[in-house]
């Protein structure tokens, strides 16, 4: 059979009279035919009048301009009227349509004329856009917002991409890079190099690395350095924190903040000198109060204790001459104890003020107070030493002898421990002197109590010797003291 063009056309309006309204129907565009002639609707698709609330039967009695907003009804017309007389193709036109219930939604229409077989018609096929200009509304005031935030940020935002050929840019700068770096944000996108030239050259290869270890580990990038910049004639410390994640083509885009970080660096540097000043007032005071203690405990033992024996000799002397008096005799012995008590406080006195067997070695004088410590509370401790003899520098060893002492004194007033150990270790480089009890162990407010100053004073004592002091508990109870001295001589001789 030949297929004449009489016979396709036939076949081509049967399919578009069985599926053209079908596929109008299911479109989610609405979609509208007006009558060129009376300007009235004269179909509408399903998503039109479900948008628009009314009935097709209500949108045939009414007009398009009925139902549109943001445009007059005449130029509307005018529109429509240029479509029918072939002045445009077609005319895309943005729109407000309202609906039944008084509410209303943007729209966006593009509007054709048709040449229908049964009268020309204007079709019009709209997009309701609200959805979009909320989503568009809601962008632009959260770009407001972080503007806002940014441009109010005490510091720089910025951006900083390094590519696979090890070269870097700046993508964004916030309006605080001049302030804080002196130079334009335009110039420093132009000459991203120009960052590097601000740092300073010491401080330049940290923050190369730090870059790399960021890089690598796919980690915050955290570096604190100083840059120069030369038309204030200033140096700054900046502090640069950001965060990391892979572009395509293996480059790595940070997002982060510059801050000034210079009047906390410097109130940090004056902190740090403060307390090395006082940890210097610290050890002469120590040493001071060590002279005058051993100072006191010379006139003691020399002058006082030489008196006190040239009295005992004179009155044994007197004793043998008395008269066979009971009275007298007794009143002699009475006296003769009176000074032997005497002379032992002295000796006492004198050697808590200077113990004397400091200067037969540190070793000699902590064994000797480990059995004083012993005798006196009835708590067992056991002393033991990798050396003999171990030579520290007087004022050292005075020091740690103290805070041996008071550790000793803490132990016999709060542990209720029933044994100690005590361990001196010599090494190549520092003197470990460990004390551990088994006691109740110390706990984090006994540290922090007011008017406690025994592990303060410990610790204070040990860092004007230059030296470290650690107080923790132990894993079977009991609490730990150590002490690491620095030798001051590397070359301290000591001997097995």
């Amino acid at each position: 059979m030949r297929i004449t063009d009489a016979t396709m056309q036939e076949t081509i309006d049967d399919v578009q009279a069985e599926w053209l309204p079908i596929m109008l129907q299911g479109s989610p565009s609405e979609i509208y035919v007006f009558n060129c002639e009376t300007l009235h609707f004269e179909y509408a698709n399903k998503a039109a009048i479900d948008n628009l609330q009314y009935s097709l039967h209500e949108l045939r009695e009414m007009s398009p301009a009925s139902i549109v907003q943001g445009i007059s009804p005449e130029a509307y017309e005018e529109l429509l009227a240029d479509l029918r007389n072939g002045s445009v193709a077609s005319i895309s036109v943005n729109t407000v349509h309202v609906r039944r219930d008084g509410t209303a939604y943007p729209i966006e229409s593009r509007l054709f004329f048709l040449a229908a077989s049964t009268g020309p018609v204007i079709i019009a096929i709209g997009n309701d856009v609200s959805s979009r200009d909320e989503s568009d509304k809601a962008l632009r005031a959260s770009e407001s917002r972080l503007s806002a935030m940014v441009s109010n940020t005490p510091g720089l935002v910025y951006q900083f991409r390094l590519a696979r050929d090890g070269s870097f840019s700046f993508p964004y700068l916030s309006e605080g890079c001049e302030a804080l770096l002196g130079i334009a944000a335009e110039e420093l996108h132009d000459d991203p190099l120009h960052f590097l030239d601000l740092i300073l050259p010491e401080d330049r290869t940290s923050f190369m690395e730090s870059m790399n270890a960021s890089t690598r580990e796919m980690s915050a990038w955290n570096w604190e350095g100083r840059i120069r910049i030369e038309k204030w004639n200033d140096i700054k410390w900046i502090n640069l924190r950001a965060t990391p994640r892979a572009l395509d083509g293996h480059d790595v885009l940070w997002e982060g903040i510059m801050t000034n970080i210079t009047a906390s660096k410097l109130e940090q540097e004056e902190i740090i000198r403060s307390r090395a000043q006082l940890a210097e007032l610290s050890a002469h005071i120590n040493t001071v109060k060590e002279q005058e203690r051993a100072h006191i405990a010379r006139e003691i033992h020399d002058d006082l204790g030489g008196n006190l024996t040239a009295i005992k000799m004179a009155l044994a002397l007197l004793t043998r001459r008395l008269p066979a008096d009971p009275a007298l005799v007794e009143k002699a012995d009475y006296v003769e104890q009176l000074v032997d008590r005497t002379i032992e406080t002295v000796h006492r006195i004198a050697s808590d003020l200077r113990p004397g067997v400091l200067d037969f070695g540190l070793v000699a004088a902590i064994d000797w107070q480990t059995r004083e410590f012993e005798k006196q509370c009835g708590i067992p401790c056991e002393f033991s030493s990798n050396k003999r003899e171990i030579e520290l520098d007087p004022n050292q060893s005075a020091a740690l002898f103290r805070i041996f002492q008071e550790a000793l004194t803490n132990i016999a007033k709060h542990a209720q421990a029933t044994h100690v150990n005590v361990q001196l270790v010599h090494t190549e480089r520092f003197v470990r002197l460990e004390i551990v009890d088994n006691g109740r162990g110390i706990q984090a407010a006994d540290r922090t109590k007011p008017k406690s100053f025994g592990i303060r004073g410990m610790v204070e004592r040990s860092i004007a010797m230059g030296g470290s002091l650690s107080v923790s508990t132990s894993q079977k109870g009991g609490t730990i003291v150590a002490i690491n001295v620095p030798l001051v001589d590397s070359s301290a001789i000591s001997t097995s």
